[in-house]
């Protein structure tokens, strides 16, 4: 089977995924706040921006209107994950909400297939990107502006010079504020003072969040021979929109149930996790590889793997290839608790 290239691993590790419990009770029952120093936006200018990026995306962006947040994802013709990325719609540029490392590739990409069209990609000023999780997320949103936000998810409006949207980054409630640089402070200190039970949260806790959600993580939960529709990245992707690049396979695929291969949950017993890239197996085949672990308070020891069809179904147990070996439990996702 393909699998994101890693180190493969034959031990467990100890290292908690989790940076503190009160990291997570804030994410997950207040607000959780964090700076993404690793996004870039990127400002896409031009006539041509709207039909270039409409083609190149899974997005349906011809018909978005200003205010609205796109998930999206760049494909390769086969619809191999390139990247993942945000788009947020103003009247008159695009916006790409897209981490630094990933926008290099996919910088790289674009540039070999624009041929006359009118696109230019300029750094943006609103260059400063806060992740706001948690179910006081909104209240939190509220604090920085006048007038507290009332749209809905994959919404966003400008509010006393920032941009603030609706946006479940991992899966949960969250809001995030895009800002300029000299603004990040002040934002992280009017919510904290606001909100007492607000806490600022680390990549760590961000990633129990994004796992117990079941949200891939593109070059993470996939290599570049992962078709997006393995990882479960739906949500990124229109399948009403008009011709783009990687659709052919995409149709393929959700016409004819030919998916071979699906992201699921594992769960690993008495806090046992292993390293990423650890085989699992099935009945002495392997079906899979790690791909990301937790060890969630609400759910103890839970990874995420794309398992081969064989193995899809909840409460198989499966044996991860460690020393001494260990039997997971694959859980649909996202997590719940009993499944």
């Amino acid at each position: 089977m393909e699998h994101p290239e890693s180190n493969i691993g034959s031990t467990l590790t100890d290292q908690p995924s989790v940076a503190s419990l009160a990291e997570y009770t804030a994410a997950t029952e207040s607000v959780g706040v964090r700076a993404l120093s690793e996004r870039r936006i990127v400002r896409v200018v031009g006539d041509d921006r709207v039909s270039f990026f409409h083609g190149m995306c899974s997005a349906d962006v011809r018909g978005a209107v200003p205010g609205t947040i796109l998930p999206a994802l760049f494909l390769s013709e086969h619809a191999h994950l390139i990247a993942d990325f945000f788009i947020w719609v103003t009247n008159d540029a695009l916006l790409l909400d897209i981490d630094d490392a990933a926008w290099t590739l996919a910088r790289a990409h674009l540039e070999r297939l624009i041929v006359a069209d009118d696109v230019e990609f300029e750094e943006s000023d609103v260059n400063r990107v806060i992740d706001l999780e948690g179910p006081r997320a909104r209240d939190a949103a509220a604090l920085l502006a006048s007038g507290a936000p009332s749209f809905g998810e994959w919404r966003f409006a400008e509010r006393d010079g920032l941009l603030i949207g609706n946006l479940p980054r991992l899966g949960g409630p969250a809001f995030t504020t895009l800002g300029r640089e000299d603004r990040a402070a002040g934002i992280v200190e009017r919510i904290m003072s606001g909100i007492p039970s607000a806490r600022t949260i680390g990549e760590a806790t961000a990633e129990t969040i994004r796992i117990e959600n079941g949200l891939a993580r593109a070059g993470v939960d996939s290599s570049d021979k992962t078709i997006a529709l393995e990882a479960r990245m739906n949500r990124a992707i229109s399948f009403n929109k008009g011709c783009y690049l990687g659709q052919e396979t995409i149709e393929r695929a959700t016409a004819r149930g030919a998916l071979k291969k699906k992201l699921f949950g594992l769960r690993f017993p008495d806090a046992k996790i292993p390293e990423r890239g650890t085989p699992v197996r099935l009945d002495g085949k392997e079906v899979g590889r790690v791909t990301s672990t937790a060890l969630s308070p609400r759910f103890g020891a839970i990874g995420l793997a794309i398992l081969h069809h064989s193995a899809w179904k909840p409460g198989t147990a499966l044996t991860v290839e460690v020393s001494p070996a260990i039997v997971a439990k694959v859980s649909e996702l996202p997590f719940e608790i009993g499944n």
